[in-house]
């Protein structure tokens, strides 16, 4: 089986990755599980025909020498994909991810409305988080789109790679690779406030300089859109701040305080009757939110998020709940992603939910 006809069959079964290992059959991954295809093993030279066919020309130096390699790409009239190849006991593997390579609108992902209100800001920063695989990359492709669709804005995206094409709307943008149009997020960030940029895109605040960078292009008054890979806003905090050496934090904890305008933390469960859907925190910074960064209380971060449903605000617990209600994820789904499974069911009973499963759970 060749390159086109495996993502074809795995665009057909709605997976949303494909894993290549020599030795086994190709796996994908269809609403969170891994399952394997109906395929023969593969070969140690089906990987090579496979890597041969995938890889660009310009990374196949780079693949050969450090056995690893980052790149997108579009097969017509199948998809687009991001792919990770790398080496395993001496032998190529990929693991290719679906991505959808197109403008999405913010109605189709069942975000909360805030999240639009949020790519509605003139500047500061706004930040999606969550494990690998939770949505950060496609709501922040919508939350680009938004912009498009309303705003006459410079909007310049620095990616690694470029997941989502978008093409100018109302506003210009220009999309920059790592590794093709610039070296490094920092080194891109360094020059992007020479650029009139009104909205910038960081794919990944990974380092200690692209953090600075991306404080510093908020503080001058730039829409700053990135990620990070953490679970809720009180640990992207922290995250931030311990980015920096310790006799910087107070600097730090003032600069997020007056420049951070948003935290949207993402997972994804499993929906009854299939696919999956999202739980989603939203922290939008209010005053007290801003006194609890500059005064160090992160821990007391949930407290507020649940009590601002009036700004928009709601905790995981929260959106997990409306979740449960509507009959969309599973009381042991919800329950396994809770803070405290405990102090769920005890919400559940307060807002006169009952249901036997609850006692069963």
């Amino acid at each position: 089986m060749d390159a086109k006809q495996l993502l074809k069959l795995m665009v057909e079964s709605e997976a949303s990755d494909l894993h290549i290992k020599v030795g086994e059959p190709p796996s994908v991954r269809v609403s969170g599980q891994l399952q394997k295809l109906d395929c023969p093993a593969l070969t140690v030279e089906d990987a090579q025909g496979l890597a041969a066919t995938l890889v660009p020309a310009r990374l196949r130096k780079s693949f050969d020498a450090k056995n690893e390699a980052d790149f997108a790409f579009s097969v017509t009239n199948v998809g687009r994909f991001r792919v990770n190849a790398f080496h395993q006991r001496g032998t190529i593997c990929m693991a290719i991810r679906r991505v959808l390579g197109k403008r999405v609108d913010m109605g189709e992902l069942m975000l909360p409305a805030v999240v639009k209100n949020l790519a509605e800001e003139n500047r500061g920063l706004v930040l999606v988080t969550g494990t690998a695989g939770s949505g950060k990359t496609t709501t922040l492709a919508a939350m680009i789109d938004h912009i498009n669709k309303t705003r006459n804005s410079h909007i310049v995206t620095i990616e690694d790679p470029i997941e989502v094409l978008h093409k100018d709307n109302k506003s210009v943008i220009n999309q920059r690779e790592i590794g093709i149009d610039t070296e490094t997020y920092s080194g891109a960030l360094k020059h992007v406030v020479r650029q009139d940029p009104d909205v910038v895109l960081i794919g990944e605040m990974r380092d200690l300089d692209t953090v600075s960078a991306a404080l510093t292009a908020a503080e001058m008054g730039t829409l700053v859109l990135s990620t990070l890979h953490t679970i809720d806003a009180s640990e992207t905090i922290n995250r931030i701040i311990d980015f920096f050496p310790t006799h910087q934090h107070r600097q730090i904890q003032l600069m997020l305080a007056s420049t951070l305008r948003g935290i949207v933390s993402m997972r994804l469960l499993p929906k009854i009757g299939g696919g999956l859907v999202p739980a989603v925190e939203v922290m939008v910074v209010t005053q007290t939110v801003r006194e609890l960064i500059n005064e160090g209380k992160y821990a007391q971060l949930r407290e507020v998020i649940e009590q601002g449903e009036y700004y928009g605000m709601q905790s995981f617990d929260q959106s997990l709940i409306l979740l449960y209600q509507s009959g969309q994820i599973g009381l042991e789904d919800a329950l396994a992603m809770s803070a405290n499974a405990h102090d769920f069911k005890l919400k559940i009973r307060q807002l006169g939910i009952e249901y036997p499963s609850i006692q069963e759970a």
